[in-house]
């Protein structure tokens, strides 16, 4: 069987991997604190048929050798943390990080998830909450009888607010963030929530503008990093890459019927 069949068909798989990472790029356009993914490729064993710097004669070696490769396979796939977008939404509790740094939440088994999804709301308890009613941490639990509009979060984290009755604003809590020796390495887990690994290292806090951290914006939010001029661009080149490996297996299988038809 010709070794084009299966290398062109590793292409295939490969492209079909990429064509899939690059969809969820696009669906998640707009999911607030989203970063993109990549795909990263590596060339798989090659076939020495000749090595390099072989004798040819008593003085003189093969400068090059024979080799040929046997296609291709999906090595990593990482996500990208560059800063997205931010949005001004003029809602209290929004929150948006400029620079580095994840917040973090306390997930249902008790573990921590990370997020740069800052559209946190305040629950029954007054606590501040995700989406999905994870808890901020460190806990941010607001006076019964505050004063909605006057919620101020500053760019240090400092979270103040007026209560009913009272001009003075009253300090609430202390934003934190935490980031990592190798953010890529988080693992995924939905919800806009990333989780430890080994990869990742261990989360190193601080206080939002110090010792490396980002900035906490209030009444903005962060948007998705997602090019979609770019996806748009991946996708057409993974496109063709697929369609040129679909016609090396149309190749290879034109020359298969043409020896087998060389006796009739």
């Amino acid at each position: 069987m010709m070794r084009s069949l299966w290398t062109a068909a590793s292409g295939m798989t490969g492209q079909q991997f990429n064509i899939d990472t690059i969809s969820n790029n696009l669906s998640n356009v707009n999911t607030t604190g989203f970063k993109q993914n990549r795909v990263d490729f590596e060339d798989l064993l090659y076939q020495t048929s000749r090595i390099a710097g072989t004798p040819a004669t008593e003085l003189t070696t093969v400068p090059v050798g024979v080799q040929v490769g046997h296609g291709t396979k999906v090595t990593a796939t990482q996500k990208i943390f560059t800063q997205g977008a931010l949005q001004n939404t003029g809602n209290v509790s929004d929150l948006a990080i400029q620079g580095e740094g994840f917040f973090r939440v306390m997930m249902i088994d008790g573990t921590y998830g990370y997020t740069r999804d800052g559209a946190f709301k305040i629950d029954s308890n007054g606590q501040l909450v995700t989406s999905n009613g994870y808890r901020v941490m460190p806990e941010v639990v607001l006076p019964e009888n505050f004063v909605r509009d006057s919620l101020t979060v500053s760019q240090d984290g400092r979270i103040t607010v007026k209560v009913a009755g009272n001009d003075d604003p009253l300090d609430v809590g202390q934003m934190e963030l935490f980031r990592f020796v190798n953010p890529a390495g988080l693992q995924a887990v939905g919800e806009n929530l990333f989780k430890i690994s080994n990869a990742s290292g261990e989360a190193i806090g601080g206080r939002p503008g110090f010792d490396g951290m980002g900035k906490t914006i209030h009444k903005f939010l962060e948007m998705s990093n997602v090019s979609v001029v770019k996806e748009m661009v991946n996708m057409i080149v993974a496109q063709r890459a697929y369609e040129l490996n679909s016609k090396a297996i149309q190749t290879s299988d034109s020359m298969l019927g043409i020896a087998n038809g060389l006796k009739r």
